[in-house]
């Protein structure tokens, strides 16, 4: 009996002195691998400062395969108005200049013509003849139904008054498009002047008059564009077509603007291809207006396509050495130099200036990572 209790005990102690190397070869490993993809680097705080170098931090982005096109930043139909005047005068005063800014029914300028005066005077004229016609048709109607006056005196009398009243009605329409308020013309304030006021708000983008030059009714005038909702006019190629759909994201830039990106997003696209095998998409532009657009402005764009959301870094935060990519986790700053633990890191896709890290959940999400200087840390 005695001898049983001692083989029990001897195994269960072996057992034990099992497990427990067993924990401890597993710690050794995960020991191991963690000492294999982290490492503490330092630099001195003068090195960070002559290279140039900065911080960043992981961010929400959206990943995905890209379709470049081509376009124009543009405005909506209703954003744009072609100033003209009714009928041609001489510019009797133009006090803007292109660039200025002008609200709807502002004064944009006054125009001079001896034909304002005759139609003031016809459409007096049609007035008073529409009062006595008007009496005289009353009466004939009063006669005829009392079988006193012919039938035809009545048709005369009700045909000349209602074509004089289509002609005051059309006179006093006429006045009311050249702004000629008709209750002053019937007060006996006749004007040469017509004046021409703004149909939009927007900026003056083009003046093709000086004061006293003459102008025609088919003459353009001046030009407002109303830049409150600007919007991307982008060319995309027949073969892309089925790829794009309404919501989709849209990087644009402009090449005045150097390598800075906006945003925007697939609105409306074409129904149709042009001579060129191409289809009109219209996108939306998400950036505020002070960012300086201009409608007409050229734009290299690229459309978003298979999107996905990822976390991730700037580019040049992300070195290789020996086949393997890194990160550079600044851990502290003190005295004169920076520590930096360089992690491994998995990449993914690469949008604009941001690349995926696929194993982010390991990382310190709110830690801040060096930008720049790969090549102190090749040799290390």
């Amino acid at each position: 009996m005695k001898l049983y209790t001692i083989i029990i005990i001897a195994l269960t102690f072996l057992n034990c002195s099992k497990s427990t190397n067993k924990n401890e070869s597993s710690d050794i490993r995960e020991k191991e691998k963690l000492n294999f993809e982290t490492e503490v680097i330092t630099i001195s705080k003068d090195q960070y400062k002559n290279e140039s170098l900065s911080m960043t931090s992981l961010v929400a982005h959206s990943f995905g395969t890209r379709i470049s096109s081509t376009g124009v930043i543009d405005v909506p139909p209703n954003g744009r108005a072609v100033i003209s005047a009714q009928i041609g005068g001489y510019i009797k005063n133009s006090p803007l200049l292109i660039g200025d800014q002008v609200k709807k029914g502002q004064l944009l300028l006054s125009i001079e013509n001896i034909k304002f005066l005759e139609l003031q005077q016809q459409y007096m004229e049609a007035k008073e003849q529409l009062v006595f016609l008007k009496s005289n048709f009353d009466r004939q109607q009063e006669l005829f139904n009392e079988k006193i006056s012919s039938e035809k005196s009545f048709l005369k009398a009700e045909s000349d008054y209602k074509i004089t009243l289509a002609t005051y009605k059309g006179l006093r329409k006429k006045l009311e498009l050249l702004h000629i308020d008709p209750a002053q013309v019937e007060s006996g304030n006749l004007t040469s002047v017509s004046n021409i006021f703004a149909p939009i708000s927007g900026d003056i983008t083009d003046i093709n008059i000086t004061t006293g030059s003459y102008v025609s009714s088919s003459d353009e005038i001046m030009a407002i564009v109303n830049t409150d909702h600007l919007h991307l006019e982008l060319k995309i190629f027949e073969k892309d077509v089925f790829k794009i759909k309404t919501g989709q994201t849209v990087f644009f830039s402009l090449p005045e603007s150097g390598s800075k990106q906006f945003k925007g997003s697939v609105h409306l696209i074409g129904k149709s291809i042009g001579s060129d095998r191409t289809v009109m998409v219209h996108a939306h532009i998400d950036e505020p207006h002070d960012e300086g657009f201009i409608p007409g402005m050229f734009v290299q764009a690229s459309i978003l396509t298979n999107e996905s959301s990822g976390m991730g870094v700037l580019n040049k935060a992300v070195f290789e050495k020996n086949g393997l990519t890194y990160i550079m986790l600044m851990k502290s700053g003190e005295n004169d130099t920076y520590t930096l633990e360089k992690i491994k890191v998995e990449t993914g896709e690469t949008s604009g200036d941001i690349i995926m890290i696929k194993n982010h959940d390991r990382l310190d999400s709110i830690g801040k990572y060096l930008v720049g200087g790969s090549h102190l840390f090749m040799d290390q």
